[in-house]
């Protein structure tokens, strides 16, 4: 029998004990990006800092337990760590093998909210109804399977050497991956989470090495679709209000304009160092809506001021920075086009979920990454967080 034996990033001798097999330089613990997973980490606290500040008195909502929010975020942060850990063990090549399984049973999911499963929470039916108080928003893991699914057609030929750039077929095949969710999606309708699709779909291509006209051609396309949209009335009343509250925020501030308002007053009145943690009037008060969830950052611009609020900024910063160093180092197309895909999501959503608090985007019902309450979304998060991790310690270990 061979004197060497596997080992948690590597082979060694088997007489090493576990902790000289976590602590060698050749192992996983060694290669993982601390740097992101220390702000992912301090995101993740701070968001349980402002669920419980925006819950505590909500009795209508926490049946009574002011800690009824906070302990199920937390609970919601430990599986999304232990699905991270999970991700990263088993490897986003391992699970290259599975995308078409994981792609059909997200799209499925997706359908079932359709059906008489679906629940209906703020005019969209988004979510999956699972029974005893518990839902699921397919649309988060979406996200995961289209970057995967797309990735997974793109580099296929250009990995093997075969090709330098994805061909037009395969261009229309990886669009086709993600036409199908998105229809899905619109059909809910939950217009945010095809937002974010779309500029992953564009990441992912940009980062394919695809011709620019197809980066033209959608653009054009997509502005195309929206007018008809407008025009054919595809739009439902409370997503029409939704824009018309952001091309004019006193058209009725009582109204349609009440939530973007109040959470404009909230973060204003937190200045420089805030009111304090669970100090905010506006947030004892009740006055912004969706506290813990969409609006969760006015907490902090009201609590923790601007500084507190920086912070986050900071953090979710330092993180899309990490994210795009383990794109530009991995060493084939597969993993670059994932690292893509994740980064255009993290980045676009932090910045609609805080431009819609500022008033410079329209509220399209997004959470804030490892910030917002939402079980799905931060398992998501973490699973995401888990292939770009999987990324950089699988690459290539230098002699």
């Amino acid at each position: 029998m061979s004197s060497r034996s596997f080992a948690l990033g590597g082979y060694g001798p088997r007489s090493r004990s576990l902790w000289d097999r976590l602590t060698a330089r050749d192992s996983v613990v060694w290669r993982l990006d601390w740097i992101m997973l220390l702000s992912g980490a301090v995101l993740a606290v701070i968001g349980s800092l402002l669920v419980y500040s925006a819950t505590r008195n909500r009795t209508e909502l926490n049946q009574g337990d002011p800690q009824y929010f906070l302990v199920r975020h937390v609970i919601s942060l430990i599986i999304g760590i232990g699905l991270m850990i999970g991700t990263v063990w088993l490897g986003h090549r391992r699970l290259r093998s599975a995308v078409p399984v994981l792609y059909g049973v997200t799209v499925l999911l997706a359908v079932c909210v359709l059906t008489p499963l679906g629940a209906t929470i703020n005019g969209s039916r988004a979510w999956l109804n699972l029974g005893g108080g518990f839902t699921v928003q397919p649309a988060e893991f979406i996200k995961i399977t289209v970057i995967l699914g797309m990735a997974m057609l793109l580099a296929a030929k250009v990995d093997a050497g075969d090709q330098e750039h994805p061909d037009h077929r395969t261009v229309l095949q990886a669009l086709g991956v993600a036409a199908l969710p998105v229809l899905v999606i619109l059909m809910m309708p939950d217009l945010g989470s095809v937002m974010v699709l779309v500029f992953i779909v564009l990441a992912v291509l940009l980062a394919s090495g695809a011709s620019n006209r197809w980066i033209i051609g959608l653009c054009l396309a997509g502005a195309l679709g929206a007018v008809l949209v407008w025009a054919l009335g595809l739009l439902d009343e409370y997503q029409i209000n939704r824009f018309a509250a952001f091309a004019n925020p006193a058209l009725d501030p009582s109204g349609v304009g009440y939530n973007t308002n109040q959470a404009r007053i909230a973060i204003g009145s937190g200045g420089l160092t805030g009111k304090g943690l669970f100090e905010g009037t506006q947030t004892t008060g009740q006055f912004v809506p969706e506290q813990q969830t969409d609006f969760v950052f006015t907490v902090a611009g009201e609590e923790l001021g601007f500084i507190g609020a920086g912070l986050i900024l900071v953090l979710l910063g330092i993180l899309i920075w990490r994210a795009c160093r383990i794109a530009r180092e991995s060493t084939e197309l597969y993993s670059t086009i994932v690292a893509a895909g994740v980064i255009a999501w993290f980045a676009f959503q932090a910045f609609e979920n805080i431009g819609m608090t500022l008033g410079i985007m329209p509220v399209a019902g997004l959470p804030l990454p490892f910030v917002s309450y939402g079980g799905t979304s931060m398992f998501a998060v973490w699973i995401a967080v888990g292939l770009l991790q999987s990324i950089r310690t699988q690459k290539p270990i230098a002699a």
